[in-house]
């Protein structure tokens, strides 16, 4: 049988872990900075609390998993698939970490302090369509804070994709909007009822254009004076420019408001990356209320690369009212593949073995043996190659695995407490003492 995995999954060597870990241990730096504080929850939950939490796009995308048992026995004599899938699949794969995280306030929330700031790397399942930058299975790296309806909230979310993406190496554009902004422009156009359909719209603005987003808003039942009025809208470009068309709604003033306060903050901060206003933002997921951010790479053809906003009703879906709740994310996987491109990976060789012991017969490697133990004991990653074989066939291993550094142990280095210290790189060996061996890798 041949052997695969699912489309839209990977397997990760040594190197892609390594430099996967770079990504996260960098974010966890800036999260912790910060004051977050890390959480974990289960790969799967319940279908019930995912579904009806990203809008029905988003609920066709999610991962179902088949009851255990004889599943299709409740199943019979049913030919509504929606009503169906609940009697069959119970539980389904995260679809992101931000539900489950207003789960797990609420089921915590008498064991937390408010506001309570959490980060969370985990990875996360959609039924998606494979395609470059886009799997089904995949890392997101979250910063939550609930409890607070403070506009600070965002500013700090801000700097943190700023201070992230610089030390990750990439040049962003940090995008905001605010979803008040959108309701506003739906109100303005005399369709405050429609507004879920406009936003849905607008989002794919990027893929289909105008001309396409035009037709999408009329094939949802928006009159063409509608559509015309939101197309002067969007080709506002500063909230100066919007205020004026947004005269006659209170929910739209809000939003502005709203943004020219974090602007306000962000005018005093040190920010390295732009972050711009972009009236044309609009996340599809239902659950946003307020600011929302979407991150792009400079100088590269992909996707976003980090996403999020306020949700100031989300845990109310859970029972606890009134607590309100912003976020962002970094999408780990479409950063490892943008570092890539652009070949930013910094050298991850420390995380694996630096020294390879290699012996010639059974007494010198006892002699390696302790003194892998001595280099080992310094923190020095080492390595004793399992047993003295032919030498062509250890130093074949320590190319195979790239290590830098050889150590060959013969009768002479056994008799005089020294090792063969061989630079892989450049050929060069010399005869070192162990503590000598120690000052050289540590420097």
């Amino acid at each position: 049988m041949k052997q695969g995995i699912p489309k839209g999954t990977r397997d990760f060597g040594p190197v892609q872990v390594n430099r996967r870990n770079f990504i996260f241990n960098t974010l966890r730096q800036v999260f912790v900075k910060y004051g977050y504080q890390p959480i974990e929850t289960p790969v799967m939950e319940n279908l019930s609390t995912l579904t009806g939490k990203y809008g029905e796009e988003g609920d066709q995308l999610l991962f179902k998993i088949l009851n255990s048992g004889d599943f299709l026995r409740k199943a019979k004599d049913m030919d509504d698939y929606k009503k169906l899938t609940f009697q069959i699949a119970e539980k389904g794969l995260r679809y992101d970490l931000t539900v489950p995280f207003a789960r797990f306030v609420v089921m915590n929330q008498n064991d937390i302090a408010f506001p309570f700031k959490r980060y969370q790397i985990q990875p996360v399942w959609r039924a998606d369509r494979p395609q470059r930058g886009r799997y089904r299975e995949f890392y997101q790296c979250d910063v939550d804070v609930v409890g607070s309806e403070s506009l600070i909230n965002e500013v700090e979310l801000t700097q943190i994709y700023d201070e992230g993406f610089t030390q990750l190496g990439i040049d962003v554009e940090i995008k905001i909007n605010n979803r008040k902004i959108l309701d506003g422009i739906a109100e303005a156009a005399g369709i405050p009822e429609k507004m879920m359909e406009m936003t849905i719209a607008i989002d794919k603005l990027d893929k289909i254009g105008m001309e396409g987003v035009r037709g999408e808003m009329e094939r949802k039942g928006i009159d063409a004076e509608a559509v015309r009025k939101i197309e002067t809208m969007l080709a506002c470009k500063t909230l100066g420019d919007l205020k004026a068309l947004f005269t006659d709604t209170t929910i739209g003033q809000k939003g502005i408001e709203e943004l020219e306060t974090v602007f306000s903050y962000l005018n005093k901060v040190t920010i390295n990356n732009e972050v711009n206003f972009d009236i044309t933002l609009a996340r599809g997921l239902s659950y946003y209320t307020g600011t929302i951010y979407e991150v792009k790479a400079k100088g590269i053809e992909m996707g976003s690369i980090g996403g999020g906003g306020r949700y100031d009703d989300l845990t109310g879906m859970f029972g606890l009212k009134g607590v309100s709740g912003v976020g962002v994310s970094f999408g780990a996987d479409r950063i490892y593949d943008v570092l890539t491109e652009l070949d930013r990976f910094p050298d991850t060789s420390e995380e694996s073995t630096r020294v390879l012991f290699v012996s010639f017969d059974e007494a010198t490697y006892n002699y390696a043996f302790d003194c892998l133990q001595k280099v080992r004991k310094a923190n020095i990653n080492a390595e004793l190659y399992p047993e003295p074989v032919k030498m062509k066939k250890q130093m074949k291993y320590a190319n195979a695995r790239q290590v830098p550094y050889v150590a060959v142990i013969g009768g002479n280095e056994m008799e005089s407490n020294s090792v063969a210290l061989k630079n892989m790189q450049t050929g060069e060996q010399d005869t070192v003492s162990i503590d000598k061996l120690i000052e050289q890798l540590k420097s």
